[in-house]
């Protein structure tokens, strides 16, 4: 249930709905972690069973598509279900298929469990769902934002797991090596799930009935398919530069596992834990000028990256992007909610849908266009698509300023 607070008060922001975005937050952090994971568990693998890059890139993204693919339907059910009940079935599930792939080592077997950590992914449209439902429209700026600061989990995997894969050998009566890192998660969110059913407050009742059409009635409006493509930019070239760094800094510079998980942590930080900024700047500032600046932060970051360039630069240039996209993130979602604030479930699903498409379909893009752009091949095809969605933005931005429409909730306010 959405609070709202009476007219000319402060709107409230409930213990409970404390709660809900602390356990959240956390949940998606961790969720993350595991979505991820295999961009650095599957060096190892890549190693052990003498993996093509092809059948690698496949390996790493394969988990991306199945959390992309399910979060429009998760944030439906989130939506007018719950998000509770919703967040604790999504995390219950990614705990057992991280657990069995901690006992696998074909190849076939790895990439069917993968598919089923992959709805890990989907935590984002039902976290964003759950937040919608307890905290006010006009605190959810940062609140969402906060709650995306959850994409950290991928430096946890980054950082963590190099030092879990060399610490915990094989051959003891837990999982050893690379085995290690999907088990440990695994527990980690069978506990995560028993301490939201402890500490969070109860799902309360829908308020209203709503038929199937009219949950998706606003999937019609090209407004939100944009949304999705600002998204693809600033969320689906995260995730899939998530997935991409780390075999680029082990191939191109020959920096130790350990190393390569190191660097890749220097470009997730910003583009993770600058979220909550973004909300702040967006509320301050209205969202479509951040939104502008973020793609302006990226395009200066990915300029110089068309070249190759010296490993202290690539770091500092990668860091720039992760920057905007940090940033980036929170302002799209800020227009979903601003826009659509009793559909974040389901709009926020489809955005969130296409964004993590475009982490499933970019990392394929960067191995297929290696052999002809080079090491540099995913920057290349990042500056293409970021300019690409720019001139769409801004397109749109221009042609609803002089039609003078702006979302009722900024309405009077001069945040546009």
């Amino acid at each position: 249930m959405t609070h709202t607070a009476a007219a000319g008060s402060a709107p409230s922001f409930s213990p409970g709905a404390r709660r809900v975005v602390a356990a959240s937050t956390l949940g998606f952090t961790l969720m993350f972690a595991v979505w991820v994971m295999l961009a650095i568990v599957g060096l190892p693998i890549r190693k052990e069973l003498g993996l093509s890059d092809a059948q690698f890139t496949l390996l790493t993204a394969i988990p991306v598509l199945t959390g992309s693919l399910l979060r429009l339907p998760t944030g439906l059910l989130a939506d007018r279900y719950g998000g509770k009940r919703v967040f604790q079935a999504v995390t219950l599930l990614t705990a057992v298929f991280a657990l069995a792939l901690a006992f696998v080592s074909s190849y076939a077997a790895l990439l069917t469990l993968a598919l089923g950590v992959g709805i890990a992914g989907v935590s984002f449209a039902v976290g964003n769902a759950w937040i919608a439902q307890w905290v006010p429209t006009s605190r959810q700026e940062l609140a969402l934002g906060t709650f995306g600061a959850g994409n950290a989990g991928a430096s946890v995997t980054k950082l963590l797991a190099p030092v879990l894969i060399t610490v915990v050998p094989a051959g003891l009566l837990i999982p050893g090596g690379w085995h290690f890192v999907p088990f440990l998660l695994g527990l980690l969110l069978l506990v995560c799930a028993l301490s939201v059913q402890l500490l969070t407050p109860a799902d309360q009742p829908r308020a209203a009935s709503r038929t199937l059409a009219d949950w998706l009635r606003p999937l019609g409006g090209a407004q939100v398919w944009r949304f999705g493509l600002y998204y693809v930019v600033f969320f689906g070239a995260y995730v899939a530069l998530s997935l991409f760094l780390p075999k680029f800094y082990l191939d191109t510079y020959g920096v130790s596992l350990a190393g390569a998980g190191l660097l890749t942590a220097a470009f997730i930080f910003p583009a993770s834990l600058l979220r909550p900024l973004g909300g702040y700047l967006s509320d301050r500032y209205g969202p479509r000028g951040v939104t502008v600046g973020s793609f302006v932060v990226m395009l200066l970051g990915l300029l110089p990256l068309l070249r190759e360039q010296p490993l202290h630069l690539v770091l500092l240039f990668t860091t720039l992007v992760g920057v905007g996209m940090g940033v980036g993130k929170a302002s799209t979602y800020t227009l979903v909610a601003q826009w659509y604030p009793r559909d974040m479930g389901v709009v926020g699903g489809l955005v969130g849908m296409l964004g993590g498409l475009g982490g499933f379909a970019l990392p394929l893009a960067f191995a297929v266009w290696k052999p002809v752009l080079g090491p540099q091949s995913a920057f290349v095809i990042l500056l293409g698509v970021s300019v690409l969605a720019l001139g769409v933005f801004v397109a749109s931005m221009l042609r609803l300023r002089a039609l003078g429409l702006q979302p009722a909730f900024v309405a009077g306010s001069g945040r546009v």
